[in-house]
Parts: C-alpha cells; structure tokens; sequence
C-alpha cells in the first residue's frame, strides 16, 4: 500500500471495457520535488466513484496499489505494463487537519499571563 499528496489535474469519464470490467482514470500532480509529475492512477469497478465531486484543482491524498503484468504482443516480444491502482481518495482540507502545521494550531494553548495579584516565588 501506498499513499501520495498531490494537485487533481484531470478526472475522466468512466470506460466500460466489458460486461464485467470498467474503469475510470485520473491524472494528480505531485509537486512535492523540484520536477512536478503528473501520475496517472486507474480506479476500477466499484471503486470508480470514488473521484465523484473531485474538481481539477483539489488537493487529495491517494491510497493505491502497484500492479504489474507481463504481456506478449503477436509478434513474440514481451512488455511489461504497469497501473496505479487506487482504492481510496480524501480530500485534503475539507475540516479535518493537515498533519503538521494545523494540526499544532488546534491545540489547546496554555495561559502565561502575569497575574499581579498573586505572589511569584520566581527569582527572576
């Protein structure tokens, strides 16, 4: 399992492959490195509503898989195919905290207020 931040930059349609097969695809920018990259993931059967009410722009976190499969064209050459695969989708910033800054924000802050009214026992 993995996890990555990032941009929606494209949410298409899903594609009906088959009876018993659909998928839909999605492209994320991930600017987290000098050369932002575009990746595209593949949600699949029912996951593929999963990117329903994701707009170009929103910022996500993905949950996905690595899968890999070996194929032989008619010509006898062997290609590898990789897929990202995902399998669950939030969206980032919707009231619930960022690790990291907000969430040290919603931390009770403690009061250091000086009360003249009672004795400092502080050398200082």
């Amino acid at each position: 399992m993995f996890k990555i931040n990032g941009i929606v930059k494209l949410v298409k349609g899903e594609e009906v492959i088959s009876d018993k097969f659909k998928k839909r695809e999605f492209v994320l920018t991930d600017a987290s490195s000098m050369y932002p990259q575009d990746i595209l993931f593949q949600l699949t059967q029912d996951k593929t509503s999963l990117v329903d009410g994701v707009q170009p722009n929103d910022q996500i976190e993905v949950s996905f898989n690595i899968r890999g499969r070996e194929w032989t064209s008619p010509k006898g050459e062997v290609k590898y195919f990789n897929t990202l695969e995902a399998w669950r989708i939030e969206k980032m910033g919707s009231g619930m905290p960022n690790a990291g800054a907000d969430a040290a924000s919603s931390a009770p802050v403690p009061d250091f207020s000086n009360d003249s009214s009672e004795e400092d026992d502080l050398p200082f």
